[in-house]
């Protein structure tokens, strides 16, 4: 991606809003439920097409019994699908927490690999789940583009790009780098909670005055 050129008033607005978002919460950090790397990993899996809640509720009691690769593993997919059978895409879900368990065991004696090549390289973990942990465990800044990060970097004028990917690149480029690690539960926990997709809470939002979006919604 070609360089971005960023005017100094727009560098200065972008600067204010992170400050902003610091202030509201100094340390954002996932609404995922974990105790380690493979929990982590598990659940930002089992997250794809789901909500934090329904894998957070699954979890807590599949981890009672599994919170290991080995048994993980022990369980296979008809023993790990009644834990996650009120989550979407389950039994690929569970074939892949299985699949990606076993390797795990096999390459790496049951650790889970803080790189990004290595994650990827695993069952059911594209870039998305890849950048989800590293930036979770602060490994490597990363910012995942879920509908959320998406949505709200438009509105915010962060980014004009199409696609996620382009969104991503826009994003590392233009945030400054002390907010990296955390940007992408900024802006997650934004959408989330502030700036929903029909109608955001304009009245409550901390960075309201910095939107380019905000007429469109309170007119004005």
């Amino acid at each position: 991606m070609a360089t971005l050129r960023v005017s100094p008033k727009e560098r200065q607005r972008i600067e204010t809003l992170f400050e902003r978002f610091e202030t509201g919460s100094a340390h954002p950090k996932t609404e995922l439920d974990y105790k380690s790397p493979f929990t982590l990993l598990v659940a930002v899996v089992l997250s794809a097409q789901a909500t934090d809640k329904s894998v957070n509720k699954a979890t807590a009691e599949l981890y009672k019994t599994a919170d290991t690769p080995r048994k993980i593993v022990e369980l296979g997919p008809e023993g790990l699908i009644p834990f996650i059978k009120t989550i979407g895409l389950y039994r690929n879900k569970a074939k892949n927490v299985v699949a990606l368990s076993r390797i795990l065991l096999e390459r790496y004696g049951g650790e889970t690999p803080l790189n990004r090549e290595a994650l990827q390289d695993l069952p059911g973990v594209g870039r998305k789940t890849a950048s989800v942990v590293l930036n979770e465990l602060d490994i490597e800044p990363a910012i995942a583009v879920d509908t959320h990060v998406f949505r709200v970097s438009h509105r915010l004028g962060l980014s004009k790009a199409r696609t996620p990917d382009k969104v991503e690149a826009e994003l590392m480029a233009k945030v400054p780098q002390r907010y990296l690690t955390r940007a992408h539960h900024w802006l997650i926990l934004h959408g989330r909670y502030t700036c929903l997709a029909r109608r955001p809470r304009c009245e409550t939002c901390l960075v309201s005055d910095l939107c380019p979006s905000r007429e469109l919604f309170v007119g004005g």
